[in-house]
């Protein structure tokens, strides 16, 4: 009975000490909870002036290309030391002699027969001028009238007959000296001392070094950015576009300069492609650096028109359908439409849409609600190539 008693005075007291509690703790007040506010990353954005650019890749070629061919047959007697895989050269030097012995002796006997021709003519003329006194006194029959008259004509035949036959003796031996048609460097060699070749035989390859080309493909949009003209008569009116060519060679990033001096004739219909010529005078004289040689795989960005008052935003900021989310100086967000001018590679070119200075959305936001409140933190810096 006495341990039942302790138990409920207990039970008692843990009831009364819990009313107590309860009536004199604090009120608890039930309320909504807080909107959570979530971070968004931002950026700020400057109108400026942007020059457009384009940027492919090509391969570097000469601007001539062509090959050294035996006009005449012959034994080679002689060649250059430039006549090396890579030599240099300058025009009208003499790269190769085929043995002109020959052709000398054919140019001595045209010569001996246009002396016998033109003999004999002035004896038809003279001849013939006698005729033609004796027939006005009809003191010679027209029989030998028109036999020197007939003589006359033969005669003035033979005559051009040797002036041609000198003629082709003469270019015959000048083609026995192979001569360099243009300042250029020696791509292959068929042909050595000893060598007979024939008429139309290739003796050598040959490049000019006066001027390189690279022919780079562009998108068919990318045009309207280059300050190009595909009209027939255009001509000279429009400055050429520059274009700076890079690349690594010879142990380090190097860079040369040429401008676009035309595109090629047609438009790829399955890439929508169009090969734009870059040429880059005198490759081989370049004086900051190591030349621009044939064969070399480089990377060409062609500098476009400028435009003003226009915002470079990274592609990460471009929301759907062509807006971006401005935060407003209350921390709330506001859908803004943009003007865009162009959209090349992660970035986006505005020119319309956004005030210099305005804080925007840096990353792409699905479920965005115009007005809603947000917590700005500045994005990690960006590139934005221009």
């Amino acid at each position: 009975m006495r341990q039942n008693l302790i138990a409920i005075a207990v039970l008692l007291s843990g009831v009364a000490l819990a009313v107590l509690i309860t009536e004199t703790g604090p009120d608890i007040e039930i309320g909504e909870e807080r909107q959570r506010t979530p971070a968004v990353p931002t950026m700020r954005v400057f109108a400026e002036t942007v020059q457009m650019t384009v940027t492919s890749h090509g391969t570097v070629d000469p601007k001539t290309d062509s090959d050294l061919v035996a006009e005449v047959p012959g034994r080679i007697v002689a060649v250059s030391p430039s006549m090396v895989a890579g030599g240099f050269y300058a025009k009208h030097d003499m790269l190769a002699q085929i043995e002109s012995v020959d052709y000398e002796a054919g140019l001595e006997d045209a010569t001996a027969r246009l002396a016998e021709a033109r003999s004999e003519l002035a004896s038809a003329e003279k001849d013939f001028e006698r005729q033609q006194k004796l027939a006005t006194g009809r003191l010679v029959s027209e029989s030998q009238y028109d036999k020197a008259l007939n003589r006359l004509a033969v005669a003035q035949a033979s005559l051009r007959r040797a002036v041609i036959s000198e003629a082709q003796e003469k270019r015959d031996l000048e083609r026995t000296r192979l001569i360099a048609p243009y300042d250029g460097r020696v791509r292959t060699v068929h042909v050595d001392v000893g060598s007979f070749v024939r008429r139309g035989e290739v003796i050598a390859s040959l490049y000019s070094i006066d001027a390189a080309e690279v022919r780079v493909p562009v998108r068919d949009e990318d045009l309207a950015f280059l300050p190009l003209s595909l009209h027939e008569n255009a001509g000279g009116a429009a400055p050429a576009a520059r274009v700076l060519l890079r690349a690594r060679f010879a142990g380090a990033e190097r860079e040369w300069e040429g401008s676009v001096v035309r595109t090629e004739a047609e438009l790829d219909a399955a890439s929508r492609m169009v090969n734009l010529v870059v040429q880059i005078n005198e490759p081989y004289r370049q004086q900051d650096g190591p030349p621009l040689v044939a064969g070399l795989f480089v990377q060409a960005t062609i500098l476009g028109h400028r435009y003003d008052g226009i915002v470079a935003i990274p592609r990460s900021a471009l929301q759907a359908g062509e807006r971006v989310y401005v935060v407003g100086d209350d921390n709330r967000l506001e859908f803004r439409e943009l003007d865009i001018l162009r959209v090349a590679g992660d970035t986006v070119y505005a020119r319309g849409g956004l005030r210099d200075g305005e804080v925007i959305c840096a990353r792409v936001w699905r479920d965005a609600i115009d007005g809603q409140l947000v917590r700005p933190v500045p994005a990690d810096p960006t590139p934005v190539h221009q």
